[in-house]
């Protein structure tokens, strides 16, 4: 078995090379499909039901976990991306992508692109803990993007693309604190480490078009050119460094 060494910063390279530029680093709003209606929009169990608003399909979700599941939220780059790489984890049931780690109330796709929020786009996932555990959710989150960017991942950029584990309790931040020490020892990164290690507050559900986003547009450049190689990465390091199980 071949050594990965820091892989995730040379194939955002090649990614740009062999997609073509242009491709990959298409901004995300440039072809956004209409945004569905607060009522085209199921909330998946546990959450809270979201009251309509006039500008936006948003709302702020509801964090006690279903009985039997439980949640976790991480901030990794775009969430469409993110979104779809947790959904592949045995254990995993969803995940919800959305806002968290500001202090805006009720941000908006258009109001966190201005950066002025303090809101990642991050995903929230609901797991069956008798499957897959936080410790090992903070694996996947290790394995799955570039933790030595600042405020970047691969062409996407602005402290809403910044990586961060959040934690619930003191137990999780502990776990959070030693995987991430974990990942600096493991030969994956060259640079340090920035991955805030933070509370989660509040999680705000992001409209309804970014829900299952690359489900939906598999023909996307962006999900062509930069989602998918993301995606095919993170397997080839979770099931041969962390020997994760996928479904």
């Amino acid at each position: 078995m071949k050594t990965i060494v820091n892989t995730f910063s040379k194939v955002w390279i090649a990614v740009i090379l062999v997609s073509g530029f242009a491709l990959a680093c298409a901004t995300k709003s440039e072809s956004q499909p209409p945004s569905k209606t607060v009522s085209e929009q199921a909330a998946p169990q546990g959450e809270s039901q979201p009251t309509a608003s006039k500008e936006s399909d948003t709302y702020k979700v509801n964090l006690t976990p279903p009985a039997g599941k439980a949640i976790a939220a991480f901030a990794e780059g775009c969430f469409w991306c993110s979104e779809h790489i947790f959904e592949a984890v045995a254990g995993v049931d969803s995940a919800v992508s959305g806002y968290a780690g500001g202090t805006t109330a009720n941000p908006t796709y258009k109001l966190v692109n201005t950066e002025t929020t303090g809101h990642a786009e991050a995903v929230l996932v609901y797991y069956d803990p008798k499957v897959i555990s936080y410790k090992e959710l903070l694996n996947v989150f290790f394995a799955s993007h570039d933790p030595t960017t600042p405020d970047q991942q691969g062409p996407d950029r602005g402290s809403s693309y910044r990586s961060i584990a959040f934690y619930q309790t003191d137990a999780e931040k502990k776990l959070a604190d030693d995987a991430k020490a974990a990942a600096a020892k493991s030969g994956l990164f060259t640079n340090p480490i920035i991955s805030e290690i933070k509370k989660l507050d509040a999680f705000y559900r992001a409209e309804g078009y970014h829900q299952d986003y690359i489900e939906h547009n598999p023909n996307s450049g962006y999900v062509r050119g930069v989602s998918i190689p993301r995606y095919d990465l993170f397997r080839k390091t979770y099931q041969e460094k962390y020997k994760g199980k996928l479904k």
